[in-house]
């Protein structure tokens, strides 16, 4: 008995080990003596039945997607109103101009910058300004307001004007391309006409800004051209005014002409000086000192001598360092004056030929709006588009009807 007890247990243990509590049942009923065998264990598995949790999920089902969803295809097939388009697109073009400021002979150039113009265009074109004048002249509420049956997708006309420019953002789509300065818009209403219309007016309204940007380029560039005419004539008057004031204050007109003269006739004086010192010289050695020709000789010889004196003594010649002086300043003075009145006369007429050019450049358009796609006239209704419209919504009700039943079976669970 002790040794079939022995048995037992080490067979239990095995068999524990494996995990088979039936298979212990069985070996018990074999292996004890005296005992007749029992039946094996078998465990009961109840049968599969509805629940409420599956009620539950079903009905959750049915009101988060199938409703939705039904309901969506029904106001998209039997309300929505249909929708018309229009595109168009243009772009910026700007040529270059030289900017009509010239100094000393130089000429620099200026380009327009097209991309920049395109960026200043489409925040035009997404501004509520736009709107508002879209609105002045083509009545926007009126024409997205219409038919009364779709409320979704028309807009409702107790809106304010942000409550428009919100709607404008979804009827009218833009967008610009950064490499190429192209900007291309389609508008759509309920009308083919009308979509036509809103773009056309768009085009033009566009246009304008473009005019108003060039022509408030042009009235920058003439008139810093006319001040920087009106600073150099300025100048040219002050320095010619200092010139003429040197003149009346020395004298003279041309102080290398008046000391040219000066010195030809100081020249001529020495010469007739030198002749008479010379008759003298000989009618001294070969006459008596009471004839009247060495008298004669010698007054003329003294009248020189005054003349050439007082000719040194002007203040334009003066004798002397202090005379030299003078004169070399003279000079210095005259030589300054008249290349400012140089520079002077060069930097206005470049201001003038400027001033020219910018007038020039003003009387045409340097930038301009080249419209290669003209608004279309839509003859099929393309939004909105349904089917896509329906399959975002679908997706949209089918995930959040799984994640509301992934949280719920998971409270069950926990309970």
């Amino acid at each position: 008995m002790s040794n079939a007890k022995g048995f037992l247990a080490h067979h239990a243990k095995t068999l524990l080990t494996k995990g088979s509590a039936l298979a212990l049942a069985e070996h018990v009923s074999i292996l004890i003596p005296g005992q007749a065998p029992r039946q094996a264990f078998k465990p009961t598995v109840r049968a599969a039945r509805l629940r409420k949790r599956h009620v539950a999920l079903a009905f959750s089902f049915a009101l988060l997607v199938c409703l939705p969803i039904a309901l969506s295809a029904w106001y998209l097939w039997a309300r929505a109103a249909d929708q018309y388009a229009s595109v168009f697109a243009f772009s910026i073009r700007s040529e270059e101009a030289s900017s009509g400021i010239e100094l000393l002979g130089g000429i620099a150039d200026i380009s327009g910058s097209g991309a920049n113009d395109s960026d200043i265009i489409y925040d035009y074109l997404r501004s509520q300004q736009l709107v508002e004048q879209l609105q002045a002249d083509l009545d926007l509420r009126a024409l997205w307001s219409r038919p009364k049956s779709d409320p979704l997708f028309t807009f409702d006309l107790r809106g304010t004007i942000e409550d428009l420019h919100a709607h404008w953002n979804r009827m009218v789509d833009i967008s610009l391309d950064t490499t190429r300065g192209i900007i291309e818009v389609r508008t759509r209403a309920f009308d083919p006409q009308a979509a036509q219309t809103i773009g056309t007016e768009i085009l033009n309204y566009s246009d304008n800004l473009i005019n108003e940007i060039n022509n408030i380029a042009h009235e920058d560039a003439v008139r810093y051209a006319l001040d920087d005419l009106q600073r150099t004539k300025a100048r040219l008057q002050t320095a010619r005014g200092a010139l003429t004031e040197f003149r009346i204050l020395n004298e003279i007109v041309d102080p290398s002409v008046d000391v040219s003269a000066q010195t030809t006739l100081l020249g001529t004086l020495e010469a007739q000086l030198t002749e008479t010192l010379i008759e003298i010289d000989l009618l001294s050695v070969n006459t008596r000192r009471s004839d009247t020709r060495l008298s004669q000789a010698e007054k003329r010889r003294q009248v020189l001598q005054s003349r050439i004196d007082q000719e040194r003594s002007k203040r334009v010649f003066g004798t002397g360092a202090l005379g030299k002086q003078s004169m070399a300043q003279l000079f210095g003075d005259y030589e300054r004056l008249v290349v400012d009145v140089e520079f002077a006369e060069q930097s206005y007429q470049a201001a003038r030929a400027g001033f020219e050019n910018s007038i020039s450049e003003a009387r045409r358009n340097t930038r301009y709006l080249a419209a290669h796609v003209l608004p279309s006239k839509a003859e099929k209704s393309l939004f909105p588009k349904r089917s896509l419209i329906l399959s975002f919504i679908a997706l949209a009700a089918f995930l959040t009807w799984a994640l509301c039943a992934l949280v719920g079976f998971s409270f069950l669970d926990r309970r």
